[in-house]
């Protein structure tokens, strides 16, 4: 289940978030269509969301992008029960690290989300106190990546 809660009850932090299709992108790379058909779109002030559990994105967003429907899902929201459809191959990059995650269509064309699989993983943290996202740190001696 994907929880989604509403904008009110969180710090208001935003970023700015560029989308590729990934498989555009592996077709690319592979020569079988030109860098310039690749699909991309770069969204400001997306809110980073704690609530959320990944990307999501509004029909329009999704629609530009040509992403592919992976599934239907059932996320509570904050007026209740929903049923959603999640997309896949959406490569995104937040402050100069990428990664390639699943986003869920977000219903009634609401703003962009960035959850927190997507920040876990990309290793960004949110500072509520300061307003701002924080990379964590990754390097010979320190990571943000862990294996027990």
């Amino acid at each position: 289940m994907i929880r989604i809660l509403d904008r009110g009850t969180m710090g208001q932090v935003t970023t700015t978030v560029t989308i590729v299709n990934r498989l555009d992108q592996g077709k690319a790379e592979d020569g079988l269509i030109p860098e310039d058909r690749v699909r991309a779109i770069t969204l400001n002030d997306v809110l980073v969301d704690t609530g959320a559990t990944t990307l999501c994105l509004p029909p329009d967003a999704i629609a530009a992008l040509g992403l592919k429907l992976l599934r239907e899902v059932a996320v509570q929201t904050a007026t209740g029960l929903e049923t959603a459809r999640i997309f896949q191959d959406a490569k995104i990059s937040v402050l100069g690290r990428e990664g390639t995650f699943d986003c869920l269509e977000l219903p009634g064309g609401r703003d962009p989300l960035l959850g927190v699989i997507p920040l876990e993983a990309l290793g960004i943290e949110l500072d509520l106190q300061k307003q701002q996202l924080i990379r964590l740190p990754t390097g010979p001696d320190r990571s943000y990546m862990t294996i027990y």
